[in-house]
């Protein structure tokens, strides 16, 4: 969140931070998005050797921890049912990855990584390729009848049947759109509100103490945007369990 710049939206915007000549590969430059997604990964290692407490007394990073895996643990078994434990690790890796990358974004003068479409739009295009991969290994071609529904009478197969396709495809857009907007229109928020409340802050003594009973209403959606962040992750990671269970038993 950026509360120094003129346009909400340019805190989503990609810049380069430093940028050297490489031999045989060229110009390599590290930008803001790439700065952050190795913060992220670094956050998320440090959270799990935190929480690898080995002691007979657990820490609160090992109980955070265990809560953490049972919880998606729990999502994905609900969601994929006995084949859960093959596609767990993945689950857990993407939710992981996803919740620290939002939460990175509340923190001031930072960089949200899923607000840049490459990012959302690169995981759900990975996770429909990859659902869809699997559901052809299984199945082969009765794949494919996962786009006739159940019972439809044969006039009706070439109208339903692009339908279908169509909404089928459109998971491939669906997870990202979902992700990017929701951290986008937060955060946009964020610095809209934080801005308006700066001018009023610096205008008058009388409209400062006036200012009070709105900056505790933008603290309350601060706290809603962390809410925000720990939902997003398991959103994401439910729909990609519900995606993976279509792909196995072809719902």
């Amino acid at each position: 969140m950026l509360y120094n710049i003129h346009s909400p939206l340019e805190q989503f915007e990609v810049v380069s931070l430093a940028y050297t000549e490489i031999p045989y590969f060229g110009h390599v430059a590290l930008t803001n998005l790439g700065l952050y997604t190795i913060i992220t990964v670094f956050f998320v290692l440090a959270f799990h050797i935190l929480g690898f407490n080995h002691k007979i007394v657990p820490s609160r990073w090992s109980l955070s921890l265990e809560s953490s895996f049972a919880s998606v643990h729990g999502l994905v078994k609900s969601q994929v049912g006995a084949a859960n434990e093959r596609f767990l690790p993945f689950v857990y890796s993407l939710f992981f990855f996803l919740l620290f990358a939002n939460l990175n974004g509340n923190i001031p003068y930072g960089f949200t990584v899923t607000t840049s479409a490459i990012v959302s739009m690169g995981l759900s295009v990975i996770v429909f390729i990859g659902v869809t991969i699997l559901g052809l290994s299984i199945h082969k071609v009765h794949f494919f009848s996962f786009f006739v529904p159940a019972g439809t009478p044969l006039a009706l197969v070439p109208f339903l049947a692009p339908i279908e396709l169509i909404s089928y495809l459109a998971r491939a857009l669906s997870l990202g759109v979902r992700l990017l907007a929701n951290m986008a229109a937060g955060h946009s928020l964020m610095k809209i509100l934080g801005g308006f409340l700066f001018s009023l802050f610096t205008s008058s003594f009388l409209i400062s103490i006036l200012t009070i009973v709105p900056f505790v209403i933008f603290i309350a959606i601060i706290v809603l945007e962390f809410a925000v962040s720990f939902i997003q992750a398991y959103v994401f990671c439910i729909l990609t369990s519900s995606y993976i269970k279509d792909a196995i038993d072809l719902h």
